[in-house]
C-alpha cells in the first residue's frame, strides 16, 4: 500500500537535510509542508527561499520540547504523517556540551511521541491506518565496524559517543511506542550525508571553505576513519519511500554504497577543486598541499558501512548519484553560493576546531 498523506509535519525542516526534504517535496508532491524548526545555529530559512511563498508551505518556530506547542501544531494543522529529524546531530559539539543533545535528541522525541500518540487516538480508523511517525536516525547507533562486515537492522545498538548514545535512546523510544501503544512508527538510519546547504561544521563543506580561503584542511589522526557517503537528495528520495512505503514498525537503513576513508575524501574534494577553481594562493599549487593531521577526537569509530538491502528490495530504492558525481555537484554548488556560506556562518562557530576534552 502506498500512502498519500495530505499533510505532512516536517520538524528540523530548517536544517540541511530537512530543507532538502522539503524543497524536494514541493517540487514533486502535491501536499500541505508544516516546516516546525528552533532554528538553532544549524536551522537556516535562507535554505529554503525558493519555496517560502509557495502556497503549500508553513513554517513554524517552535522547540519540540515544548509540550504544549507541540500539541498545537497537531490540533491546528491536521498531519496525516510527521517525519522527525529535528536533532543535535554533530559528535564533535556533543563531546562539547552533551546536555543539549539529551534534551533534543531524547526528551524531544519523547514530547512528539507523546503528542502524536494523543492525537492519534482521536482519529477514525482510516486516519489512523493511514497515519505515520518516521523518525530519521543514523548509522552511528551501532558503534564502530571492523575491517568487514556491514551495520544490518537487526544489529545489536553499540553507541560511542554523547551524540549516537542520544540517537539511540530516541530510537528504542520510538520501537517502544509502537510495541507499547501500537503507534504506527519508521525508523530510518542512515549513512553520512553530503551535499548543499550542509552546515559548514561538517567535513565537506569545511575542507571547501578552508581550502580556498588557504587555511588547513584538518584531518583527525591519520584519516583512515571509513564512512558510507550518501548524497542528500538520494537519501531524501529514501525518506519518502519509507515514509508512504514502508512497513509500520519496521527499521531501514539506508546508504550510498560510499565507503571512503576521510583522508580520501579530503583528497577527492582537493583534486576537485584543483579542476573547477585553481588556488590562487602563494606556494599553493594544489589544495592537498593544506591536509594538516591533527590529534584525534576521543571515541572516535574506526569504520561505518550500510547493508541497504532491506529498502532495495521491499521499496525499490537505490542512490542514483555515485561519490564522483555527487562530490562534484556538492563542490559546484558551494562554489555558486559562497555568499550563502557566508551568511549562514554566526558568531557561534567559524570553523574553529570542536570536540577537544577540557578540563572540568
Amino acid at each position: 500500500m502506498t500512502l498519500h498523506p495530505k499533510t505532512l509535519l516536517v520538524t528540523g525542516g530548517a536544517g540541511f537535510i530537512g530543507s532538502a526534504v522539503i524543497r524536494y517535496l514541493i517540487e514533486h508532491h502535491d501536499l500541505t509542508l508544516v516546516n516546525v524548526d528552533k532554528l538553532t545555529y544549524a536551522g537556516n530559512l535562507e535554505s529554503l527561499e525558493a519555496v517560502a511563498d509557495h502556497p503549500n508551505y508553513r513554517f513554524e518556530q517552535v522547540d519540540v520540547c515544548d509540550e504544549t506547542e507541540v500539541r498545537r501544531l497537531f490540533q491546528q494543522y491536521r498531519p496525516d504523517a510527521i517525519l522527525h529529524l529535528a536533532a543535535e546531530s554533530h559528535v564533535d559539539r556533543s563531546i562539547d556540551g552533551p546536555s543539549t543533545f539529551i534534551q533534543t535528541n531524547i526528551v524531544g522525541v519523547y514530547t512528539l511521541l507523546e503528542a502524536a500518540r494523543h492525537y492519534w487516538n482521536g482519529l477514525d480508523d482510516e486516519g489512523k491506518r493511514d497515519f505515520r511517525f518516521h523518525h530519521v536516525s543514523t548509522d552511528e547507533v551501532y558503534g564502530s565496524l571492523g575491517p568487514t562486515g556491514l551495520f544490518r537492522e537487526e544489529d545489536p545498538y553499540k553507541p560511542n559517543s554523547p551524540y549516537s548514545a542520544s540517537k539511540a535512546s530516541s530510537d528504542h523510544l520510538v520501537r517502544a511506542w509502537h510495541e507499547t501503544y501500537g503507534l504506527p512508527t519508521l525508523i530510518t538510519n542512515c549513512s553520512n550525508n553530503y551535499g548543499p546547504y550542509q552546515f559548514p561544521e561538517k567535513l565537506i563543506p569545511l575542507v571547501i571553505l578552508n581550502a580556498l580561503d588557504g587555511k588547513p584542511l584538518p584531518i583527525y589522526g591519520k584519516g583512515d576513519q571509513i564512512r558510507d557517503w550518501l548524497y542528500v537528495d538520494d537519501h531524501v528520495r529514501a525518506l519518502w519511500k519509507v515514509l508512504t512505503e514502508g512497513t509500520p514498525g519496521r527499521t531501514y537503513n539506508i546508504g550510498g554504497h560510499n565507503e571512503k576513508t576521510n583522508l580520501e575524501v579530503v583528497k577527492t574534494l582537493c583534486a576537485t577543486l584543483d579542476q573547477l577553481a585553481p588556488s590562487p594562493h602563494a606556494g599553493i599549487d594544489r589544495y592537498e598541499q593544506l591536509i594538516t593531521h591533527v590529534t584525534d577526537r576521543p571515541g572516535h569509530d574506526r569504520r561505518y558501512a550500510i547493508d541497504a538491502d532491506r529498502i532495495e528490495q521491499e521499496l525499490g530504492w537505490v542512490p542514483e548519484e555515485t561519490f564522483d558525481t555527487g562530490m562534484r555537484k556538492t563542490v559546484q554548488w558551494y562554489l555558486d553560493n559562497l555568499n550563502w556560506c557566508r551568511r549562514v556562518q554566526d558568531g557561534s562557530y567559524r570553523r574553529e576546531r570542536l570536540g577537544v576534552l577540557s578540563e572540568g
